[in-house]
């Protein structure tokens, strides 16, 4: 079997402006540097189709999904925080983004392939329930979680974040869920300054200082993570891989590089061939320095592709 590749170029049309971190370049560049690799050939590529209602209203309450359909501009742009902005395109491309993670849930539960990533965008893991906000307006992992519980009647889902901010909307969404473990990374103190000491029994959270050598990074995470990991047993693992801790980053202040996401794919897919059936579904959250972007998610897929 597989690693599924997730994309479609509807999700470059959403453009929150000149100079906004979260561009369609992170695709475009992605795409590009993959185009000069093997990988090109070996990856099963996959055209998403948009969530419907139904699967979104799994994780967001109806009045949320009306309010951002009647805030969505037929021309420019609205903004729902500061950081976040909405234009014509932008909902189509959310709903592809959440879509590829449920149709991934699916063909990887099906056993069409053996694990996915989702190269989309808008982001979600900022997302809360009720509330858009951090470049995000689903929470496509939480999504992914709900698809995989409900519809797949999985027992134990583990979400790992290794993104360089926290997930607050994951956590605001799956916190005190017994079906789910959530272990994530992130700068602390850092955006968004919430949730961290929100503490749920399946949240597992491993705050990094800034500045942070990437030694000490691994030790945190493997310290915090790997036990829990282990007694919870997840029968699939949905990753939240944002790669904006890489040194280059301009959003942040840690010093991951390439060869750090490396290892943090090769942890992650051990602990899946142990307890998950090598299943994994891997959604692009943050990563705003390009070509640190693009060699860090090669990376990754290398290590998801030598899955068999």
């Amino acid at each position: 079997m597989t690693t599924a590749f997730f994309s479609h170029d509807d999700c470059l049309r959403h453009n929150m402006g000149p100079e906004h971190p979260e561009c369609p370049e992170r695709i475009s560049t992605i795409l590009s540097y993959i185009a000069d690799t093997k990988l090109e050939q070996e990856l099963d590529w996959v055209r998403p189709e948009e969530i419907t209602r139904d699967q979104l209203l799994m994780v967001h309450p109806e009045k949320y999904l009306h309010q951002l359909e009647l805030m969505q501009p037929t021309r420019g742009r609205v903004f729902t925080d500061p950081d976040t902005a909405m234009m014509p395109d932008t909902l189509r491309a959310a709903r592809l983004a959440a879509g590829a993670n449920i149709q991934a849930v699916d063909m990887v539960m099906s056993s069409q392939v053996t694990n996915a990533f989702i190269c989309a965008r808008p982001p979600g893991h900022h997302a809360e329930r009720s509330k858009s906000m951090g470049f995000c307006f689903y929470n496509n992992v939480a999504l992914a979680a709900m698809r995989a519980l409900n519809f797949h009647h999985l027992e134990r889902v583990a979400i790992i974040d290794f993104d360089v901010h926290q997930g607050n909307g994951t956590v605001d969404i799956v916190g005190g869920d017994e079906r789910i473990l959530m272990c994530s990374s992130f700068q602390h103190p850092f955006y968004p300054h919430s949730h961290v000491h929100r503490q749920a029994p399946n949240i597992v959270n491993a705050p990094i200082e800034a500045g942070c050598s990437a030694l000490e990074y691994r030790k945190a995470v493997e310290t915090a993570w790997v036990k829990k990991l282990q007694d919870f047993k997840p029968q699939v693992i949905l990753i939240s891989a944002g790669f904006d801790s890489h040194k280059l980053d301009p959003m942040a202040e840690l010093n991951l590089e390439t060869e750090d996401y490396r290892w943090l794919t090769e942890m992650i897919t051990n602990l899946a061939s142990d307890y998950s059936n090598d299943r994994i579904i891997s959604t692009l959250e943050g990563g705003y320095h390009l070509k640190a972007l693009a060699e860090s998610v090669t990376a990754h897929l290398e290590v998801l592709n030598a899955v068999y």
